[in-house]
């Protein structure tokens, strides 16, 4: 009886064991289902708006340029900018082959409308061609953002952060152009995690971290203000490993990091052109002071150094900014962060906050803090005291690592906090899935969706020109007989498109007659004889809620 018994018991016990060995198994696929599942829902996001779109403003620069690196192996054009993501621009428009004049001459902002529209090639295809390396690229840094988060908070954290870096409309929109935000700002999330991951394993992280942030400082000079900060890091992390009462050892590992970003700066310029031929251009300002002796002394080659300088020269312009339908003159240090507010998903902001709360009072998650807060903090500060007000882009990086912070969340123990969790990011999916195909006009519900958008904010936050292929598609299907005057804000060609168009403000304000076609970062910035046209008009339809059209 009793080895009956016992024989029965043995038996449910192994089934018992069979049966969680087979549920651990089938638990190792689901989260690598569900990243996939988030990374495809993000590419296809990407891949559709970079399809949809014509060039915004900064991108034919930036293609040109690249093509010209490629063929001719010349750093002439956009120097305020270093090379490495006009690099991989490049490697993406190398499959398509374009076509451009060895011979051309013109100036950095002609060098991409005569790439795209005067040299026979299908300038949409280019464009999308130019645009893939970035989507890829995006993506994996949303394997970045899943890792970091991770290693901080165990797969469920990781997980909650992928869903919001892959359901952030800002990175969708600015990762599926051929721009430098994403990726500079990227990078710099990679060195900061592999700075992380360093304070176990410094002799394998530490080198990483060094190409990661030196790729950053190749990509855009925003990033400077981040390096003291990340070397400070790299000290934080080897003091960890070895006796803490020694500071030579720790210093001088920061110090090889720096050397390592330093000669993938050197590296990225010599790819372009291995001689480094570099005549300073007569256009770069002659900057004084404390900021001059920077450039001077920094230990990059010239072109990066003039680059700054010309840098230098934007921030001593004044611009205009436009902020909750206000028209300003100048900057103000709060434009950054009430952007953020207008075009951040409710639930994201939430999440963010939480994250932070929790990185802060979790003692497991404190030391976490100055890697993942400190960053955002010191580059957000140096953002909001620059001088352009122009979009959201320049503090691209905060939706980013606050992705990795949100993460945090998960770290508390309130017996309701899964479910809010879960319903938190259902609320930002919906959000951002509803305003698809169009990422970057995005505001969230409090600011009225991105059909409203442009009357809080302007430039690259709702209209940096994306939409010149749609507005001819409209035109077409819904005005065809219509006499057409436009105030376009863009890099498109009109004709290209076929856009017959007339200028509006070239002729008194009583002959124009038909349909107004203005772009809404002209609506913002209206005076004088087109202000005078708009309140004489009736609005009557929106293209892409970047573009009205009015009915004169």
């Amino acid at each position: 009886m009793m080895s009956q018994l016992a024989g029965t018991v043995r038996s449910a016990s192994a089934g018992a064991d069979a049966r969680l060995r087979a549920l651990r198994r089938h638990r190792r696929w689901v989260q690598p289902l569900i990243v996939v599942a988030l990374l495809a829902e993000m590419a296809a996001a990407m891949a559709a708006t970079a399809r949809a779109q014509s060039p915004t403003i900064d991108e034919p620069v930036y293609v040109g340029t690249a093509v010209v690196y490629l063929r001719q192996h010349d750093l002439r054009y956009n120097p305020e900018h270093p090379p490495l993501g006009k690099l991989l621009i490049g490697a993406g428009t190398a499959f398509a082959r374009p076509r451009l004049d060895p011979d051309f001459t013109g100036p950095q902002e002609a060098v991409g409308r005569h790439l795209l529209y005067e040299s026979g090639n299908d300038a949409q295809r280019l464009l999308l061609a130019a645009r893939l390396p970035m989507i890829v690229l995006t993506l994996l840094f949303g394997l970045v953002v899943f890792a970091f988060a991770r290693d901080l908070a165990g797969p469920v954290g990781g997980l909650m952060a992928l869903a919001l870096y892959a359901f952030s409309p800002d990175v969708i929109a600015h990762g599926s152009l051929a721009t430098l935000d994403v990726p500079a700002a990227g990078f710099l999330l990679t060195a900061v995690w592999l700075l992380w991951r360093a304070r176990h394993r410094p002799v394998l992280y530490l080198p990483l971290a060094g190409v990661a942030l030196g790729a950053a400082l190749a990509t855009k000079m925003s990033t400077l203000p981040a390096v003291p900060v990340l070397l400070a890091l790299a000290i934080l992390s080897v003091r960890r490993t070895g006796d803490r009462r020694s500071i030579a050892r720790p210093v001088a590992a920061a110090g090889g990091t720096a050397l390592i970003a330093i000669a993938v700066v050197w590296a990225c310029y010599l790819a372009v052109d291995p001689r480094l031929r570099w005549t300073t251009p007569a256009t770069v300002p002659d900057i004084g002071g404390m900021r001059g002796l920077l450039a001077d002394w920094l230990p990059f080659p010239s072109p990066y150094r003039d680059g700054m300088r010309v840098q230098f020269g934007f921030e001593d312009s004044t611009w205009s900014g436009f902020l909750f339908g206000r028209l300003y003159r100048g900057s103000r240090w709060y434009y950054l962060p009430s952007a953020l507010l207008v075009k951040t998903p409710l639930g994201a902001l939430v999440l963010w906050a939480a994250g932070i709360a929790a990185m802060v009072t979790v003692p497991r998650l404190r030391p976490a803090a100055p890697y993942v807060l400190v960053p955002v903090a010191a580059l957000l500060a140096a953002a909001m005291s620059g001088s352009r007000d122009l979009g959201v882009r320049y503090v691209i990086f905060v939706p980013m690592f606050l992705a990795v912070a949100a993460a945090g969340a998960t770290a508390f123990r309130w017996r309701r906090a899964p479910a809010a969790t879960a319903a938190l990011l259902l609320f930002v999916a919906v959000s951002v899935l509803r305003t698809h195909p169009y990422y970057l006009p995005y505001s969230n519900e409090a600011f009225g969706g991105p059909s409203k958008t442009h009357l809080r904010l302007h430039d690259s936050n709702v209209d940096w020109g994306q939409d010149l292929e749609r507005l001819a598609d409209h035109l077409r299907r819904r005005y065809p007989d219509e006499r057409i005057w436009l105030v376009y804000k863009g890099s498109g060609v009109l004709s290209y498109y076929g856009i017959h168009a007339a200028d509006p403000l070239a002729v008194p304000p009583d002959q124009v007659r038909g349909l107004l076609v203005v772009s809404d970062s002209w609506i913002a910035k209206a005076s004088g004889p087109l202000l005078t046209l708009i309140r004489g008009s009736d609005p009557i339809d929106e293209v892409g809620h970047s573009i009205t059209i009015y009915r004169r």
